[in-house]
């Protein structure tokens, strides 16, 4: 049997089309390789695709009651299934197909996203010829074609604050200015988003599995922190291409799921930084958060449609103090 050169991974919760159309793009990955160049929507690559990756796709679904893991079994049927009997969560769940897999990259892939041509084959490559590499990502694209976020600094409180005053329009430090960057070139880069994240597997049995007591969010973020302490490094690859249409799951319960990103952040602020770090992270997110809360209640006795947000926005500074 051939070695298996990258295991996909996917963490599915009642996202059934868009898991199909998931699985549809990975499987159409069928792009031929000639004279050591991909079939990537840029050829130019800094690196040799010298052949189409050998690949298995793991679905964990986290006990969905949309029929998703009926649909894998159905019309995906070389897919292998994990199916949960409750939501573990999506770092809890990650771990288990990492186990379950055995890639020598593995990559962590959202079910709503969709893998464009030449993808695979240009992540792998790179991670094949650059074995300093302990992650890479590839460039994301929103649902419109337009350029999505998909690096950024390493997550510190003052950061935090930076972004959510709207300072990083004067002066980047809590984001990259991605829309400068070309797109052949790979950079280096501090954290890559979970949405499709290539991990190489000697890398994990070095600082270990996904961090799962993070429920949801932020656990990438903890996870190239440990990539970096341990010397790994961490690279955009722009010539991979996804389009990541953003929060699929999360936005069947948008309320919850904002507060608990929250929860996320400070539970990765605190275990890297201690206590003081979380209480330095609180007290700014509440400066932050305050004047959000007070504008949002007003403009919601006017316009109804800010009622959901003002109320988000007084519930996470309610609960700030015991996160």
């Amino acid at each position: 049997m051939s070695e298996v050169d990258l295991s996909i991974l996917i963490v599915n919760w009642n996202t059934r089309a868009l898991l199909a159309d998931c699985l549809q793009s990975v499987n159409g990955q069928r792009s031929t390789v000639n004279g050591g160049q991909s079939s990537t929507n840029d050829n130019r690559l800094p690196f040799t695709v010298y052949r189409s990756p050998v690949t298995e796709t793991i679905v964990v679904d986290n006990a969905s009651s949309d029929g998703s893991a009926a649909m894998v079994r159905e019309r995906f049927p070389s897919v292998q299934l994990i199916e949960n009997r409750q939501n573990v969560g999506f770092a809890r769940a990650n771990n288990q197909a990492i186990c379950h897999s055995r890639g020598r990259h593995v990559m962590l892939l959202n079910s709503d996203t969709l893998v464009h041509e030449g993808a695979l084959e240009a992540l792998v490559a790179f991670m094949d010829a650059h074995p300093e590499a302990g992650a890479c990502g590839p460039r994301l694209l929103n649902g419109d074609g337009s350029l999505q976020p998909s690096v950024h600094p390493m997550l510190t409180p003052g950061r935090e604050f930076w972004r959510l005053a709207f300072l990083d329009r004067l002066w980047p430090r809590a984001t990259y200015r991605q829309e400068r960057w070309d797109t052949v070139r790979p950079r280096p880069v501090e954290v890559i988003k979970g949405a499709c994240l290539v991990l190489r597997r000697s890398a994990l049995h070095q600082i270990g599995l996904l961090d799962d007591r993070y429920f949801m969010y932020t656990e990438e973020v903890d996870l190239c922190h440990r990539l970096a302490q341990a010397g790994w490094q961490l690279w955009y690859v722009p010539q991979a291409v996804v389009t990541h249409f953003g929060e699929a799951s999360s936005r069947q319960v948008r309320e919850e799921m904002y507060i608990q990103l929250y929860r996320s952040k400070l539970q990765f602020f605190r275990k890297v930084g201690g206590q003081a770090s979380a209480r330095q992270a609180k007290a700014l997110l509440a400066l932050a958060y305050a004047p959000r809360a007070a504008l949002a209640s007003a403009a919601a006795l006017i316009d109804p449609a800010w009622r959901a947000r003002a109320r988000t926005y007084r519930r996470l500074l309610a609960e700030l103090p015991g996160m």
